[in-house]
């Protein structure tokens, strides 16, 4: 085989293992009514097994480039892959609601490593102008997983069952691992500086701290266990600080958040995505269980903001030339918040073309936040730090999808409980989080626009996540 063919080979290979991860953080939301009636629990307690994959995946992902490099591309992308697909077969075995969790999890560990691995794969293999094109292929394979997703799961649970949303994961997965063993180069070395373990431990335990914290169950003494929870968090991040000073090779160096755009961006993200995260979670969830559709039609009814986000991609550079960074973050913040809000508005009176203009108008402006949030935060690292930096914002990126799912589920929980309607509690939810976006105005009205609004190189590579 050539040259040109294996490189071919492996771009679809990489491009497969990132459809197969995005795919399946979309894919579940309009299936968990059905998951729930069949599991015997209520469909608003499900927010757990979205958040277990995202939470896992935060995790673990800066671990997954030191294994590549330890073990070797190969190895760890087939063990990865392997994970995955066990861990698929596991979900849908599962008859309880902790086994499915457990599944998850499982899931999680492996697709943590599916796009990191990948993308230095591709890194290693193919270099110069090729790489940008490279780069721009897997991307598309980034974006159509989100698009098919909810309405591939809503058809898989009405033609078949909820269970074939995971079982499609099998094909997929068994032909990804014939391919990695013959195309995908193996790249170890035993030169592979230690790993930070105690830092990357003070890390973990701050966002599941945090995450359970959210996520505690309804009774008494919640309160206590939701500060107690906060506070061991923060004092794990706190901790973290003293040890990367002394620490000779620390997971990430403090140096990082001395670019001023580096630390808003990071704050601006997590606060904007909790708002926008919970939205794919609620919106399915409101249509059918409020609004009478079938998870096919929920599923359906998706497909405009997922349209919209990737043809308003095009429009993210020409605006940012024209008006800077902190100006149309600040516009088009206001623009996310408010269109969460708006969702509060849907009833079953509500026309269908009004439902799809709110959807579309959110997509857009939700797609254009993200690749403008992604660019600043990482434009103005260095090639030292770039690395990290992305390690870094990934992990905070699967964190506030995490926490914008327990947010939402669990907001919901509290306004139908304490007023006796669902109606109301999704309305009030979706209030909530919109104001949450929008509180991510103020933040980034602190960008340092000493830096510039042309977009950087990294950060054009960010854009195209």
């Amino acid at each position: 085989m050539t040259k040109a063919s294996t490189h071919t080979a492996l771009l679809w290979i990489v491009a497969t293992g990132f459809f197969m991860q995005a795919l399946d953080t979309t894919i579940v939301n309009t299936a968990l009514p059905s998951i729930a009636h069949t599991l015997g629990v209520p469909a608003l307690a499900m927010q757990p097994i979205v958040v277990a994959y995202t939470l896992t995946m935060a995790l673990l992902t800066p671990a997954s480039g030191w294994l590549a490099d330890r073990f070797g591309t190969r190895r760890v992308y087939f063990t990865a892959i392997l994970l995955f697909v066990i861990g698929s077969l596991c979900c849908a075995s599962a008859h309880t609601l902790n086994q499915l969790i457990v599944a998850r999890v499982l899931q999680g560990v492996g697709g943590s490593m599916l796009l990191p691995i990948g993308r230095l794969a591709v890194l290693r293999t193919i270099s110069g102008e090729r790489y940008v094109s490279a780069l721009a292929l897997i991307s598309v394979a980034g974006q159509v997983g989100p698009i098919l997703g909810p309405t591939l799961g809503g058809w898989f649970v009405e033609a078949f069952s909820w269970h074939w949303i995971f079982l499609i994961n099998v094909p997929i997965g068994a032909c990804g691992l014939l391919a990695v063993n013959r195309y995908l180069p193996d790249g170890a070395s035993r030169d592979t500086p230690r790993f930070d373990m105690i830092g990357c431990a003070m890390l973990s335990l701050c966002m599941v701290a945090c995450s359970l914290a959210i996520d505690v169950p309804m009774h008494s003494n919640r309160a206590a266990w939701s500060a107690c929870l906060f506070v061991i968090g923060l004092a794990a991040a706190l901790a973290y600080i003293p040890y990367a000073r002394r620490a000779p090779n620390p997971l990430f160096r403090l140096g990082l958040f001395r670019e001023p755009n580096f630390s808003v961006g990071l704050i601006g993200n997590l606060i904007a995505r909790i708002g926008s995260s919970a939205v794919p979670f609620l919106v399915p969830l409101l249509l059918q269980l409020q609004l009478g559709y079938t998870p096919l039609h929920s599923g359906l009814m998706m497909l405009p903001a997922a349209l919209a986000g990737t043809v308003a991609k095009r429009w993210i550079a020409p605006l940012i030339r024209r008006f800077g960074y902190e100006a149309f973050l600040l516009v088009n913040t206001l623009i996310v918040g408010g269109s969460i809000v708006a969702f509060a508005l849907f009833s079953r009176g509500t026309p269908i073309a009004i439902e799809i203009a709110v959807l579309a108008v959110f997509g857009a402006a939700n797609s254009m936040q993200f690749a403008a949030m992604n660019s600043v935060t990482l434009k103005g690292l260095s090639m030292v730090d770039a690395g990290s930096g992305n390690s870094l914002f990934s992990m905070v990126q699967m964190l506030a999808i995490g926490l914008g799912v327990s947010i939402g589920g669990g907001l919901v929980n509290l306004f139908a409980a304490e007023w006796g309607s669902a109606a109301l509690g999704f309305r009030l939810s979706f209030i909530c989080v919109g104001v949450i976006t929008l509180i991510s105005a103020l933040v980034f009205r602190r960008l340092d626009n000493e830096s510039g609004g042309r977009p950087a190189p990294i950060a054009t590579r960010a854009a195209q996540r």
